[in-house]
């Protein structure tokens, strides 16, 4: 499948542009070739891989599989330089890493910079699970008297407070209610180029 990985590669970066598998036509312009039946057997290669699949009205769809990046064995050091050993393990969808849970996971957009210390920014995507209890020192998307906000759970003379992780903020202790809404279990964020 050596060529094929350049002609799934192409694939995939055409459908997170347009969401959809282009026509036979479309298809030859992608992949750079000149015959549809190239890419009926590209497809069809593609497809016993588990990367496509159709639709019972004959669509080509994307799978699970199709969504899968490339995970090195080696890891990377944040501190002084070391050997690359391996490039590239194994596959895996990212849903997978980040999601237990899919029907409870939901995805919030991060506005302001009162968690910066736990390593959380502003336009961060917080991957959170929607439960209604959390552990003290989890950090948490809280609804407080009436207002979302994403805090560390704590515990102030038997009361529930919400730690920031940002001294310019104040802890957060509810004058009224205070609800967890989810608890958060990983984060997303794209570097600006």
């Amino acid at each position: 499948m050596s060529k094929d990985s350049e002609y799934l590669n192409r694939l995939q970066d055409y459908y997170a542009e347009w969401k959809n598998i282009p026509s036979y036509a479309k298809l030859c312009e992608v992949f750079g070739i000149a015959s549809k039946s190239w890419v009926k057997a590209i497809l069809t290669r593609l497809a016993d891989a588990d990367f496509i699949e159709r639709t019972p009205d004959g669509r080509w769809i994307p799978t699970r599989q199709f969504f899968s990046r490339p995970h090195a064995e080696s890891t990377v050091q944040a501190g002084m330089p070391v050997s690359v050993t391996a490039t590239q393990g194994e596959y895996f969808v990212i849903d997978e890493m980040l999601v237990d849970t899919p029907s409870k996971t939901t995805l919030i957009t991060v506005k302001g910079d009162s968690m910066v210390d736990a390593g959380i920014q502003d336009g961060d995507v917080a991957v959170v699970e929607k439960r209604l209890t959390a552990n003290i020192g989890d950090i948490v998307v809280a609804i407080v008297d009436n207002d979302f906000t994403l805090k560390t759970l704590d515990k102030e003379n038997g009361a529930f407070i919400l730690r920031p992780a940002n001294p310019a903020y104040p802890v957060i202790r509810p004058q009224g209610t205070l609800e967890i809404f989810g608890v958060l279990i990983g984060l997303v964020r794209k570097y600006k180029r």
